[in-house]
């Protein structure tokens, strides 16, 4: 047996056209074979592969596009939202002032109230005062008068034309 292979010439230099032919024809046959079965297969994998591929770039490409949407959205709103903060701020402050100055105002009023009551009540106290005094004055006046006159006129007579006299006087008047 291993004559025969000895035997047989084996030449790869020396092609046979048999050889040829019938190498060609299978050849060709696990070509035309593997392109159904294995390259048509492997081809349409790659193309799926390929377009997933692109559809997961165009999705990256997208979900870039929405986040850079929302970041300008969310700037928008946090500057919207700061200058509103800022608005409330400014309004707040507004109404304090408001606030502090009707207090003021209103204080001030108060206060011209009170002192204007106290000095008609001091005035009132005064001119009590003063009427008392007067009071107090014309009878201490009419007690010394009394007094004197009692002491001057000790008789009937004299008292009588004191009083005379005094008529006549009012009449006068």
């Amino acid at each position: 047996m291993i004559e025969f292979l000895f035997l047989a010439d084996f030449s790869v230099i020396k092609p046979d056209p048999g050889l040829i032919f019938w190498t060609s024809v299978v050849f060709l046959l696990v070509w035309i074979i593997l392109g159904r079965m294995a390259f048509r297969p492997i081809q349409n994998a790659l193309k799926k592969r390929e377009d997933d591929i692109q559809d997961a770039l165009n999705e990256a490409k997208h979900a870039r596009e929405e986040m850079s949407k929302l970041n300008a959205e969310n700037e928008a709103l946090i500057k919207l939202a700061q200058e509103e903060r800022s608005k409330i701020l400014r309004e707040a402050k507004e109404a304090k002032e408001a606030i502090v100055n009707e207090a003021k105002t209103k204080a001030k009023e108060e206060a011209q109230k009170i002192v204007l009551n106290a000095q008609r009540e001091i005035e009132s106290q005064r001119q009590a005062a003063v009427t008392d005094l007067k009071n107090q004055v014309g009878i201490l006046a009419v007690e010394i008068a009394e007094k004197l006159l009692r002491k001057e006129l000790k008789g009937n007579t004299e008292q009588e034309q004191y009083v005379s006299s005094l008529v006549k006087d009012i009449d006068l008047n």
